[in-house]
């Protein structure tokens, strides 16, 4: 193959006739210098094009978190920047600073999240939720390994809020449809719609009496599954399934009759660091229930209460309902026959700062308890409570307990509730109480204050509370005096907030000041009286998918001030 040269002009012989004027001689070190100058010309040309190029950063402390990116199934773990932090949008534009403070920035255009891949339901009762496992560093001690169950599914709202259709591929029904599918969504008949009922025990000699009234007093105990976590220690605290008399002579005892629906984590006492990390491994044993709930582990429960709280429950028409209280005494409350004597129920309203060692934060403070001024339907309130909870099973997938809070108590329900509400769920006291609370105070108390307490351990993890709780209040944007470097950000997109509402709306609706560190006082006087709910339920959405905030633009104010 012949090669063709490309000639210069140096190469070109000269034409006939023509002249060639001389050439300008260049000497080789000016030569020289000018290659160099122009090879440095080009070289600040694409560094500058490469500084355009990058992506404009927020401002300290206004970085957006980003949830459920890059979730490697495989390994059971979240493949993401550290803290969380992506610094662009889905469409990867450029993240300007987000003003959180004021109704007009909130009303932008709502991300739905509108697919999802959840585990199948393929059986009820499911296969044990105790496998398979992986090994964790203990929280409270980087000496300790532990093994514990893997999460059904990570959250699900991505940062956005759920469709409904999204929402009902999380329902199992306690039997399936004429293909075989459990996972039916409300297409389940309402008496065969399963409960997830989990339990944090430590060294709970009721815990066992919770599981039997539970069982024995729902009207379809069939469709009820139970995950405990059982911290004690052996040969002195009986375990939580351990029936209370041999099954060979008394077999109708609920821990005989529905052992196969009931998942117990056993974990040694010296090693509990607390209800958070106990309830953290509580949600990891859900497996795809339609409900959730939970409460305390000396709880008495009433007849039909499974039926009762559902239908309660349904009667919001929000499927972002989260049923929640603090719990009657039990004594004087039900009946031999299991039936509620109360006409009465606590409401969540009345709040404020409290200090200590851990720093200051919110902590509920009792609660009132009277007839309910709404009738036909739960009525709405500000606060969760840890004490109980019912709500759809979505709710224990989109607000997981967070592993990373050792020796936290009082808090807990802060990270919950706030986390919960920018997630979308909305809060309500239930109408009637379907279970009681045993107290230490009256005829029980010599039985309850023999019963041993986490902070036994205290000693042994001195310093984690503080740590853990400065993650608490920063995640929920609560501490914003402590630079956001103070604290760990591990895992936040699975433990951190959603993208339907802010902290800050949630401050500014319900009087928190967390500059300043106070609250306005008489909320109840908004919440109690059923003001709240007139007002706030209208702006439920059409398809059932909780309350639009966006369209609220109440804020309290104490309308006693100076009065206490």
């Amino acid at each position: 193959m012949d090669t063709i040269i490309p000639l210069t002009s140096e190469a070109l012989p000269p034409a006939k006739g023509k002249k060639v004027p001389p050439q300008p001689v260049v000497k080789p070190v000016e030569a020289g210098l000018w290659l160099s100058l122009g090879v440095v010309a080009l070289y600040f040309y694409a560094l500058l094009g490469s500084m355009n190029a990058l992506p404009k950063t927020t401002q300290p402390g206004k970085q957006r978190i980003m949830f459920g990116k890059n979730w490697n199934v495989a390994v059971n773990k979240y493949e993401t920047a550290p803290g969380g932090v992506d610094m662009e949008d889905d469409e990867g534009d450029d993240i300007e600073p987000e003003d959180t403070t004021t109704t007009a920035k909130q009303k932008k255009s709502m991300k739905r999240t509108t697919s999802v891949q959840l585990p199948p339901v393929s059986q009820w009762p499911p296969p044990s939720a105790l496998e398979p496992t992986f090994e964790i560093v203990h929280p409270g001690d980087p000496k300790a390994r532990l093994q514990i169950p893997e999460f059904w599914s990570p959250p699900i709202h991505d940062g956005g809020l759920m469709t409904r259709e999204v929402a009902m591929q999380i329902g199992a029904c306690a039997v399936p449809d004429a293909s075989g599918n459990f996972a039916r969504g409300d297409e389940c008949p309402v008496d065969e719609r399963t409960i997830y009922f989990a339990i944090a025990s430590y060294r709970d000699f009721q815990c066992r009496q919770t599981l039997e009234t539970a069982f024995l007093r729902a009207k379809n105990p069939r469709r009820i599954r139970v995950g405990v976590v059982d911290q004690i220690v052996h040969g002195e605290d009986p375990a939580c399934n351990e029936p209370i008399k041999p099954c060979d002579t008394d077999p109708h005892q609920a821990l005989c009759l529905y052992q196969d629906q009931i998942d117990v984590y056993e974990m040694p006492a010296a090693l509990s660091v607390g209800p958070v990390f106990a309830r953290h491994i509580g949600h990891r044993l859900y497996r795809g229930e339609y409900y959730y709930t939970q409460s305390d582990a000396h709880v008495s429960y009433t007849q039909h209460w499974d039926a009762d709280i559902i239908s309660q429950m349904e009667a919001t028409h929000n499927d972002m309902a989260v049923l929640t209280t603090y719990l009657t005494d039990v004594q004087g409350s039900i009946s031999p026959e299991g039936a509620s004597l109360r006409h009465t129920r606590p409401i969540m309203c009345n709040t404020d700062y409290e200090g200590g060692a851990q720093g200051q934060h919110l902590r509920h403070l009792s609660q009132p308890e009277r007839v309910p001024s709404i009738h036909g339907s739960p009525q709405m309130q500000p606060y969760w409570a840890a004490g109980y909870s019912f709500s759809r099973g979505h709710f224990v997938v989109n607000v997981p307990y967070d592993l990373y809070q050792p020796m936290i108590f009082q808090g807990e329900e802060m990270s919950i509730g706030i986390r919960g509400f920018t997630v979308g769920y909305d809060f309500y006291a239930p109408e009637r109480s379907v279970c009681f609370h045993h107290y230490a105070t009256g005829a029980n108390a010599k039985v309850r204050n023999k019963v041993p307490h986490f902070w036994e351990n205290g000693p042994k993890y001195t310093g984690t509370g503080k740590k853990a709780m400065q993650r608490l209040l920063g995640i929920v944007h609560m501490n914003p005096e402590i630079p956001i470097s103070d604290w760990i950000h591990t895992d936040e997109d699975v433990y951190g907030l959603g993208g339907v509402r802010t902290p800050e709306k949630f401050y500014e609706t319900f009087g928190i000041d967390v500059v300043h560190k106070r609250t306005q006082h008489h909320l109840c006087q908004f919440v109690d009286k059923g003001k709240m709910h007139n007002d706030f339920t209208p702006f439920l959405r059409k398809d059932g998918i909780g309350i639009d905030y966006d369209q609220i633009t109440y804020q309290f104010t104490d309308p006693m001030p100076g009065v206490q």
